[in-house]
């Protein structure tokens, strides 16, 4: 396939004309655009999450969360709405806010702010903050803004959780120890109320069991010794008619006096009777004399009334008494005891219940006491700052010159953008134009060689409107595109927010 360079070159001259108005338009438009968009300003300032000061094993930090979840949170905060109002208003971030709503400006703040962050194992956690803005002071007090708010949440994040954390366990402290006071009060209130029946007393109480049923058996032992002596004592004076010849059936006083008075005979016949021992005896002699001359003869009673039997039942008869009235109480200890002894077991049980549940209670006071020993610590930590904080390692500062628009690329881009705009529109013409121009067009559309052909022949005031009309159209292209732009920029708004209305209504985000 022969390409005809000439026919093509001839075209490309006849459609001159419309080349260089699309050229002219697009590269006046986009100088104007590089020349009359604002500058941009870029400041940044870099934060690091530093580990705590004090090694973990020693004093735990109360505040112990993922640096790169802490610096999501503190974004999000930052990045309120009140927050960047407030910014907003106080560093008169941008020009003619006082046309601005609330939600634009806000809108404004989120896109030219720039947050990111990196983390990974073995490496720091750093954020880095950025924004963009029409002039250099701004942006890097923007910026240091950001850095304070940051810093100050930080701060008052860890204090708050510190503080926090300890208020929680002098309160967990504080009612568990009111829990121990009454778990104890209860305690002592159930030994008080069954003391005779506690289980650190039953083996006690068992060895009481057996010393009194001991003293029963032999309470009931001489009961039984006695009525038998007295039996035996009737049935001897029913059959001999008498009570002496034993000296069992004497009192006590009885034979005492038998046994001094045989004492008193040895010791008339080695002593003189006026010698001291001798009447010492004689005087014990006589009171117990007396006493067995009552034991004979009651008060009031002649002694033809009661007969020696009748004294030695009658005293028999004492004594049986005494050892029964002993038993009867020997009964009731025992009673009691059992009654005690029985009810221990019950005792046992709610007793280890409530020792179990002041135990259970005593461990969850000694971890709450300890762990409010180390949120303690772990406060003193956070507010000396000694624990994981954030730092900043590069300040903002005022930048030095734009970070774009680049200018030169812009209207470079906009020159090659227009020239090869103009070539498609030439090729794009041709392409939908069907008529025949040259004498191949004629044999090809009709089988048929031409002898000659002749060329369509302007007048000259048609060559002089084509031109006239081609002069105006570049006049337009050149002055009236660029005047038009920057009228737009000047009175109705900035062709950066223009452009990224019209970039936010396609959905592209840049």
């Amino acid at each position: 396939m022969n390409l005809d360079l000439s026919f093509y070159f001839a075209v490309f001259l006849r459609r001159l004309p419309y080349f260089i108005i699309i050229f002219a338009l697009v590269s006046a438009a986009a100088i104007a655009a590089a020349f009359l968009l604002p500058p941009v300003y870029r400041a940044n300032s870099v934060l690091l999450v530093e580990s705590s000061q004090i090694p973990g094993a020693l004093a735990a930090p109360t505040v112990q969360a993922q640096a790169l979840e802490k610096l999501q949170t503190i974004e999000n905060r930052l990045m309120t709405r009140t927050n960047l109002l407030d910014i907003a208003q106080r560093l008169k971030v941008f020009k003619d806010m006082a046309k601005m709503t609330p939600d634009d400006i806000v809108g404004a703040m989120r896109k030219n702010t720039r947050i990111t962050k990196s983390a990974g194992r073995g490496q720091a956690t750093i954020m880095t903050v950025e924004f963009e803005g029409e002039s250099g002071p701004v942006v890097a007090g923007v910026v240091n803004e950001y850095v304070t708010l940051i810093l100050n949440e930080d701060v008052a994040t860890r204090t708050e959780r510190a503080e926090t954390t300890v208020d929680f366990f002098d309160q967990e402290v504080k009612r568990l120890s009111g829990e121990l006071d009454a778990m104890s009060a209860k305690i002592l209130d159930f030994q008080n109320q069954n003391a005779d029946a506690l289980p650190n007393t039953l083996q006690y109480r068992l060895g009481q069991q057996t010393l009194l049923q001991n003293t029963l058996a032999t309470a009931e032992r001489d009961i039984s010794l006695l009525k038998d002596q007295k039996q035996q004592m009737i049935a001897l004076f029913n059959a001999t008619g008498q009570i002496t010849g034993s000296t069992a059936n004497q009192t006590p006083e009885a034979q005492q006096l038998a046994q001094l008075r045989q004492q008193m005979n040895t010791f008339t016949a080695t002593y003189s009777p006026t010698n001291p021992k001798v009447r010492q005896l004689q005087a014990q002699i006589d009171q117990l004399e007396e006493i067995v001359k009552a034991q004979q003869l009651p008060a009031g009673v002649a002694s033809t009334q009661m007969s020696p039997l009748d004294i030695q039942l009658a005293s028999l008869d004492t004594q049986i008494g005494a050892l029964e009235a002993q038993r009867e109480q020997l009964l009731e200890q025992l009673a009691v005891l059992k009654d005690s002894i029985d009810r221990t077991p019950a005792n046992q049980i709610a007793l280890d219940a409530l020792n179990r549940d002041y135990t259970n209670v005593q461990q969850q006071y000694n971890t709450a006491v300890a762990r409010q020993a180390q949120a303690s610590a772990g406060e003193q930590i956070e507010i000396r700052s000694k624990g994981e904080r954030i730092s900043v390692v590069d300040a903002a500062t005022v930048p030095d010159r734009p970070v774009k628009p680049d200018r030169m690329l812009i209207a470079g881009g906009g020159v090659v953008a227009g020239a090869g705009l103009g070539i498609a529109v030439i090729v794009l013409m041709e392409l939908l134009n069907r008529a025949v121009r040259r004498p191949k067009d004629l044999i090809n559309a009709f089988g048929i060689t031409p002898i000659a052909t002749i060329p369509y022949m302007r007048t000259p005031s048609e060559t002089m409107m084509r031109r006239s009309g081609f002069a105006a159209m570049l006049l337009v292209a050149v002055i009236g595109i660029p005047a038009i732009v920057y009228a737009v920029h000047a009175y109705y708004q900035p062709l950066d927010v223009l452009f990224g209305k019209v970039m936010t209504k396609l959905g592209i985000r840049l």
